[in-house]
This record gives C-alpha cells, structure tokens and sequence, in this order.
C-alpha cells in the first residue's frame, strides 16, 4: 500500500463548443517533461479547488476562468509523488491562452489525439472527453417499438443509445437490438444494452448497462466490450464504479417521475452532494430530465443527462 501524503491538484479542460479541447505541454525542469497534460497544479494552503483552478490557470497561461464545472477525480500514484486529481471542464474564460510557463498547447478532438506522449494518470479523461453530452434510455415497454423506432430514425446526429426493456426475454431484446443497432451505426452512434452481460456475446452492441445487483455482484469489470456502465443511486454504488474500472454511471432519479412516483428524488442539491467534490467516474444524470437541463447538471458536478421519454417525443418529459 502506498503511505505517501497525497496532493491535491486541480486541472482544466478548456472546451471548445465542438467539443475540442486543450492539451498542454510540461515544461523543462519538471518531473515528465515534454508530456502532455490538462493545464493546473496543486491546491495551495486555504484554496478551495476552484480558487486553485482560477490561479493555476491565470498564471500558467494568462486566462481569467469565468465558467467551469467540477468533472471528475482521480487518484494516481506516480513514482515522485501521489496526487488527488480534481478535474474542470472550463468554459468559458477572458483572454487567449499563452505559454507563460515556456510550455505549447495543442487543442484536440476526442478520440484523435494528435500529441503524445501524454501524462499517465490522464488516460480515462481522455476517454471520458469521449462520452456525449445526452444519452437516450429506450421506451419500447410505454410508447410502443414503432415509435421509438421511427423518432430514432427521424434523429440526424450521432446518438448513443441504452436499450433498457427489462419485459422482453432474451430473444424478443435480440431482435429489438438489431433493428434498433442498423439505425443507430448507421448514424456513427453508439448502442449500449441493460442485461445480462451473458446474453450480449454476439450482438451488435457496444457496450452493457449494469443495473445494481449486477454492479454488487461483480468482483471485475466485465470482459469484452468498450464500453460499460452502471445504474447508481448512493455514493457507495458511485465509488464501486469507480473502482472496477467502468466508463460512466447514471446517478438518480433527480426529479420527480412517472416511473418511481413513490420515492422522494434527489433534487439538484442531492446529486451535487453525491458527486462533491467530483465524481470518481463520468455521471448521467437522469430522472426527469432531458437535453434542457444539460447546464444545471454540469453545475451539479455531471458529465452529461440520461433521459428516457423526453428522447422520443417533442415535448418535455420526465424519466
């Protein structure tokens, strides 16, 4: 077990509206020199970590953070020291980024990194950058197959799909994956299941949903797909996710819904408590929400929002 103190860090990701967003250099006389990393540095004596980003930030390269959400945290043993890694993204900020530190930046697209090499601890945010804004939670089981077949055929972006149809048996959830799988590959998109990892060999997915029990059970993240997530609703359920490696968790129900009318939601107040002071992997949140509420759930320290009926109807709905 490593006994070294652990630092605290904060680091920003500067977004830019299509989703690229700036990598930097490390400069000569630093530990990994030449590696590429998210812009920061350590949380002084009496800094909250987002007064450390401001300072970090305006120092190291001469910008003013007007806008920044907490993301993510990490932690990662290096062999010169062990640091607590709170991550930002950054939106907006006054002035153009300049290497005051004798450093380059380098803005980059998700996915298609042209930099290396890059710092260790950064390789899941890196991937996490690669995650959409929205997931859309199939209602095949309330609005009918047609017509979540037919909104999702009417869509003209790249969505990323989770199939959750917990009252069809294997084989009815194996044709409505490939029906639904031609259209979504077909749009560059992603198709991710809620079942029984077992079941899923051969299909055209990319990735499994793992609901609680499956996430309890689990000792290993599960083999063979890019991508997987889970169905979490306390702090424990988020750590576990964290621990075994997943890409993502759906963290809810957050307002009230039709689906869960008996249990009390967690308001915008209690999603920010469970994520606080970041999450220890990529959050969703869902439960009442849709693509409209994208802002409030940065600011409550998630990646993006799930929504269930909001994706496949023109008016606003809950989860």
């Amino acid at each position: 077990m490593d006994t070294r103190k652990i630092i605290p860090v904060v680091a920003g990701a500067l977004m830019q509206a299509d989703g690229h967003f700036m990598l930097g250099s490390r400069p000569a006389g630093k530990p990994y020199p030449g590696y590429w990393e998210f812009p920061g540095g350590k949380v002084e004596a009496g800094e909250t970590p987002y007064q450390a980003l401001v300072r970090e930030l305006q120092e190291e390269m001469g910008i003013t953070v007007t806008h920044a959400t907490p993301w993510l945290r990490r932690v990662h043993h290096y062999e010169h020291a062990s640091v607590e890694l709170l991550f930002y993204r950054v939106w907006a900020w006054d002035g153009e980024p300049q290497p005051h530190e004798g450093q380059s930046f380098a803005w980059q697209e998700p996915g298609h990194l042209s930099v290396q090499p890059m710092l260790p601890a950064n390789a899941p945010i890196l991937r996490a950058l690669q995650l959409p804004d929205v997931l859309h939670i199939s209602c095949v089981h309330e609005l009918g197959r047609d017509a979540v077949l037919e909104a999702l055929a009417q869509r003209d972006d790249e969505p990323w799909v989770i199939v959750r149809e917990p009252q069809l048996d294997r084989e009815q959830l194996a044709a409505l994956v490939g029906e639904i799988s031609q259209i979504v590959h077909a749009r560059g998109g992603k198709l991710i299941v809620n079942a029984d990892p077992a079941w899923l060999k051969g299909w055209p997915v990319d990735g499994v949903q793992l609901n609680g029990t499956r996430l309890a059970e689990l000792q290993e993240r599960p083999a063979h797909f890019t991508w997987v997530g889970a169905s979490c609703h306390s702090r424990a359920e988020l750590e576990r996710a964290g621990e075994l490696g997943l890409d993502y968790a759906l963290l809810g129900h957050v307002l009230p819904t039709a689906s869960h009318p008996a249990q009390a939601p967690l308001g915008w107040d209690g999603l920010a408590a469970l994520t606080a002071p970041a999450a220890p992997l990529p959050v969703f949140a869902i439960g009442g929400l849709s693509a409209a509420n994208l802002d409030e759930a940065r600011r409550c320290g998630a990646h993006g929002v799930a929504q269930m009926r909001a994706a496949w109807k023109q008016e606003p709905a809950s989860t």
